[in-house]
């Protein structure tokens, strides 16, 4: 049967949680491979929105299990509370959730940095939750993980390590003396705390999900960020620090890659992005203010703004290949109702030559080539079935299939859990 993977194929902010969340209904169990706590994924059920930062979306369903694997990277505090807040609604078993040993721990002075960083000129624009930061200690060899929370003899001595590593960039930053000392104390005490809290939960997730995988259960992988937010294949420098893309979900996880049986890409209708970066389709006037009224694009974890645009279908392409997509989950169609005329980038122009795909590192530089649609009036938010909907929308939406060669698995048609149309079930294909 095989895991499979839903992946964000734009800059992320797609609505993977509520399509994690659907598709949940199908899997057994529920992971989340990779990033931390700067994805946040939004999810609406009877009109009640919760938003997770760490807890994968399926976390709602009280009878899945949920993961947290080895590529994360976990500020537990957070954690924590996500865990009370599903408590509370009686929706958490800690029998059913694990949060991997391997996972590395994001600490006090990760997030410092990450401001301190950001409010220097032509900063990328991060949440400033400490990720870039965590994942350098991962790379640098000097990070601590979820495993050393049950120690707490080796969590001093390696905390003290990586704290010496940083004392020079901190003091660089701040311009002033950093307590080394009264740092490292604050950090074990509370660190011990958090450790204890979470207890049994940490563990070998990786073993947990090949276990279900070879017990034939169906695994949903979860992703954050977008595939254009890759560290490898994005727009670097304009990226996040961990691997977006489907092949990610391997090494996130712990899983070889022959147990992936499908790979779900999802996008919006349009197109948005957060933060700083080339982004050649954004709307600086007032369909760019309409598409964000209408689409609530403010960020769930910073609440900034989002940039809006009409959707880059040759950065739609470049998402299907890196990921090798089975189908296109697509999101908020509904906000384009009333919109009048449509327009989808097909391709760039840069030096007088036209792009299929983006170019390595001229980006900002391109020319959208655009062809244009009708739009539609029509309510779409109560269709449940392709075929209820406005002649002009599924002709929107057939263009975006030819366009990338990916055939639609299903159609969000409003926030709610209930206003989707799903078209297969990936766990089928």
């Amino acid at each position: 049967m095989g895991a499979v993977v839903v992946v964000g194929a734009q800059w992320g902010d797609e609505g993977k949680g509520k399509i994690v969340d659907i598709y949940a209904h199908y899997a057994d169990q529920v992971v989340r491979y990779g990033g931390g706590a700067n994805a946040g994924h939004t999810l609406v059920v009877d009109g009640q929105q919760q938003i997770f930062h760490l807890m994968p979306s399926g976390a709602l369903h009280s009878d899945k299990d949920c993961v947290l694997g080895q590529g994360t990277v976990i500020d537990p505090a957070v954690l924590l509370n996500e865990i009370e807040v599903l408590r509370s609604k009686g929706l958490f078993d800690p029998a059913r959730f694990m949060v991997s040993e391997r996972a590395f721990l994001v600490l006090p002075h990760h997030p410092r940095i990450d401001a301190l960083r950001d409010a220097r000129a032509g900063s990328l624009g991060t949440t400033k939750r400490g990720i870039g930061p965590a994942y350098e200690d991962k790379v640098a060899r000097r990070g601590l993980r979820m495993g050393d929370l049950r120690t707490p003899e080796r969590f001093a001595m390696k905390l003290r390590a990586n704290l010496e590593a940083w004392v020079p960039v901190i003091e660089a930053l701040e311009g002033q003396p950093f307590d080394l000392e009264a740092e490292h104390a604050a950090t074990c005490a509370r660190y011990r705390e958090l450790g204890q809290a979470l207890g049994s939960m940490v563990g070998d997730a990786g073993a947990r999900v090949r276990d279900a995988l070879g017990e034939g259960k169906r695994v949903l992988m979860e992703g954050a960020q977008g595939a254009l937010l890759d560290i490898d294949g994005g727009t670097y420098p304009f990226v996040t620090s961990s691997s977006t893309v489907a092949g990610g979900a391997c090494v996130g996880s712990g899983i070889g890659p022959t147990a992936i049986s499908a790979v779900v890409g999802i996008s919006k209708a349009y197109a948005t992005r957060v933060g700083n970066g080339p982004f050649p389709t954004e709307l600086e006037d007032a369909t760019g203010d309409e598409l964000r009224k209408a689409g609530a694009e403010f960020g769930a974890t910073t609440g900034r703004p989002r940039r809006c645009g009409w959707l880059d279908l040759p950065a739609l392409r470049l998402a299907a290949q890196l990921n090798g997509f089975s189908g296109l989950a697509l999101t908020k169609i509904d906000v384009l109702t009333g919109m009048g005329e449509l327009k989808l980038c097909t391709h760039y122009e840069l030096d007088g030559e036209r792009l299929s795909l983006p170019p390595y590192d001229r980006l900002d530089e391109v020319k959208p080539i655009y062809a244009s649609y009708p739009g539609w009036d029509e309510a779409i938010t109560e269709c449940r079935s392709l075929e209820q909907l406005p002649s002009n929308a599924r002709r929107y939406i057939e263009a975006i299939e030819t366009a990338i060669g990916c055939p639609l698995w299903l159609l969000s048609v409003g926030p709610d859990r209930e206003q989707t149309i799903t078209v297969r079930d990936p766990f089928d294909a």
